[in-house]
């Protein structure tokens, strides 16, 4: 079977679960076109915010795609979303033609991650012109604190 056959098929057949992946790859292939972020950012919707200069925050939907065999948000995800969060806060604050690289991730799972939602929160805690440390905070809409995690990223001048 071809994969535009396949495609069909899941969309005229397919599980509820499985058509929210299709929908979410589409949402991924749309924000690397439009913004040329990563696949990764788009299946788990991240669109974040200034909170203040040193504070940067995405809220995100709990998919299917970010759940374990338990139903809980995977670790890894969780480590990814840490990981985005500090790393755009860190990207958005380097000068023009810098980016920022991940060096160190530490993370402490604090609390299964259920829920709609989740809230990631990444403050600033030293920039230097090589080196950029923050810590995050990762908790569900109820204020549960499922996660904590603190990152150093390598700062570099872009090719």
């Amino acid at each position: 079977m071809d994969l535009s056959s396949e495609l069909l098929e899941v969309l005229e057949q397919g599980t509820e679960e499985e058509k929210e992946i299709l929908a979410l790859a589409m949402q991924a292939i749309r924000q690397k076109r439009e913004r040329n972020s990563a696949y990764l950012s788009g299946f788990m919707g991240l669109s974040g915010r200034f909170v203040d200069k040193n504070v940067y925050e995405f809220r995100v939907p709990v998919t299917s795609f970010m759940k374990n065999r338990a139903g809980i948000v995977h670790g890894g995800i969780t480590a990814s979303l840490a990981d985005s969060t500090i790393g755009s806060l860190i990207n958005k604050r380097v000068p023009e033609g810098y980016g920022a690289v991940t060096t160190e991730l530490k993370l402490n799972y604090l609390k299964p991650g259920r829920g709609q939602e989740l809230t990631s929160r990444a403050v600033l805690v030293h920039m230097g012109r090589s080196l950029a440390v923050a810590t995050c905070e990762i908790s569900d809409e109820r204020g549960n604190l499922i996660c904590i995690a603190s990152a150093t990223f390598f700062i570099l001048r872009k090719r």
